[in-house]
């Protein structure tokens, strides 16, 4: 298992764009990739789930994978997180 906390920084949060690119950019990994916040953990490729985390700026996630490419999944989600998605 692969864990990595990761703090959103885009200034819009989590929402329906960036929830699309991550279930685009987890589909990608046989992993079981999920995304933690607080007590509440959800299928990293379930774009509803993403969306009703609520993920704000600021907020504190932490992405768990588990697989044959758990590392490269929680690398490549990472990077969205550190691109803002590509919307700053």
């Amino acid at each position: 298992m692969t864990e990595r906390t990761i703090t959103v920084i885009n200034r819009a949060g989590i929402h329906a764009r960036p929830s699309a690119l991550l279930v685009q950019t987890t589909k990608n990994f046989r992993s079981n990739i999920y995304i933690k916040k607080n007590n509440d953990m959800i299928n990293a490729k379930s774009i509803m789930g993403i969306i009703t985390l609520g993920a704000s700026y600021g907020t504190e996630l932490k992405v768990i994978a588990e697989g044959e490419d758990e590392e490269a999944a929680v690398e490549a989600i990472a990077r969205l997180f550190e691109s803002k998605f590509e919307e700053e």
